[in-house]
């Protein structure tokens, strides 16, 4: 009969210490995870210093939101899969009202044209260029990764399509597993993990089965919220190296269908730079944009759907994988065609529509050394840019 209340006292717990992270945890990906170990494991000791590292691992190897991931697996370490919940609705739940809201804005007042709006557009230029050169020198310190990121990158830009960066990222692992065949992976200790297999395997299942049905699913049911969900689950399951790098997919995925206006899009990408919590929440300000309040938690739930299924479905089976030197290649090439992707995004759409004169150039400039060199926090970033944007509509 105990074992009831200490399970809702744990689910409480987790969902009280994840929320505030949800409301402080600024600053993104690496940030966050940051904010983790010293809430996580520093102060509560949740779980030990090398089982964080190894899930922090395999979190940055899955496609996905990395820390929201992280903070799953940690939540159901703590109290089960129902903690695994509870610590994704308190790190997202703060981000997605404030998105919500700031679309509701956007859309009532008519401000799409306004100068701080072109800011934010700035803004993220700005963001997105500091995310280009931090995962490019961790994910491409060689010659060999550097040179496929390059050739990703530019395929990319030459050849926009719904699925030409999947079939990207399937053949940068192809050429990893290839060119670091003989790599040794690295020894680490053996991850404990209260999931069986069985249950890890059926998440597998249902994963991949929604990826390969929901786009059938659209394409016979005409469109209409298979289409939507679809377009979301898709971004959330194909996207590696973290939340900046899902702007290029959820671009093509709403800009090109009509369903959010480019100016828009880009000005709640630079907005959702001044809120705490995942960047994935960047989905339900779009989702809003799209279809209203159901658009917003369809959009979240879909986009985040994929996180849920892989961390909980790979967890068991790491020990085994991470040992394999192909898996190990195949990942350093995804990683580095990721940092290609990105860099294309940097190019288009974010400064082909945010740098329309030397003005914009110089304030992208500011804020990029403000963002790199003087690690101001990313609320004072947003703000500034937004000022700058008003300042230079004058000129």
């Amino acid at each position: 009969m105990s074992r009831n209340p200490d399970k809702i006292r744990s689910l409480v717990e987790v969902l009280g210490v994840s929320t505030k992270l949800g409301l402080t945890s600024f600053g993104g990906p690496i940030a966050h995870l940051g904010y983790f170990h010293n809430e996580y494991i520093r102060k509560r000791r949740w779980m030990d210093e090398r089982n964080y590292a190894d899930l922090v691992a395999l979190c940055q190897l899955l496609p996905g939101p990395a820390s929201s991931q992280v903070g799953i697996g940690i939540g159901v370490y703590r109290a089960g899969l129902l903690g695994g919940l509870a610590a994704w609705i308190g790190f997202t739940l703060p981000s997605v009202i404030l998105l919500i809201l700031f679309a509701f804005v956007l859309k009532g007042l008519d401000i799409g044209s306004a100068g701080w709006i072109h800011g934010l557009k700035i803004v993220a230029v700005a963001i997105v260029a500091q995310a280009v050169l931090g995962m490019g020198q961790k994910l491409t310190p060689d010659r060999s990764r550097i040179t496929l990121a390059v050739i990703v990158a530019s395929v990319t830009v030459l050849w926009q399509t719904a699925w030409s960066q999947v079939l990207l990222i399937a053949a940068a692992g192809f050429a990893g597993a290839w060119l670091y065949r003989k790599k040794e992976p690295p020894q680490s200790p053996k991850l404990s993990v209260p999931v069986s297999r069985t249950f890890a395997a059926g998440c597998l299942i249902i994963f991949f089965g929604l990826l390969f049905a929901l786009p059938l699913l659209s394409r016979y049911s005409g469109g209409g919220w298979f289409a939507f969900f679809d377009s979301f689950y898709r971004s959330g399951s194909l996207v590696f190296g973290g939340g900046h790098v899902v702007l290029p997919l959820l671009e093509q995925e709403v800009v090109s269908t009509g369903w959010v206006h480019k100016e828009d899009f880009l000005a709640g990408y630079g907005a959702a730079q001044a809120v705490p919590g995942p960047l994935f929440t960047f989905a339900s300000y779009l989702g809003a944009m799209a279809k209203g309040i159901t658009g917003a938690l369809v959009a979240t739930a879909a986009i985040f759907l994929p996180a849920f299924l892989l961390v909980i479905g790979t967890l068991p089976f790491w020990n085994s994988l991470r040992q394999n030197r192909h898996i190990q290649g195949a990942l350093t090439g995804i990683n580095a065609a990721v940092v290609g992707i990105l860099f294309a995004a940097l190019y288009n759409p974010l400064w082909t529509t945010a740098i329309m004169g030397p003005q914009d150039f110089a304030l992208a400039s500011i804020l990029f050394v403000m963002l790199v060199f003087w690690k101001l926090p990313p609320w004072v970033i947003v703000l500034t840019g937004a000022a700058g944007g008003v300042i230079a509509g004058f000129y």
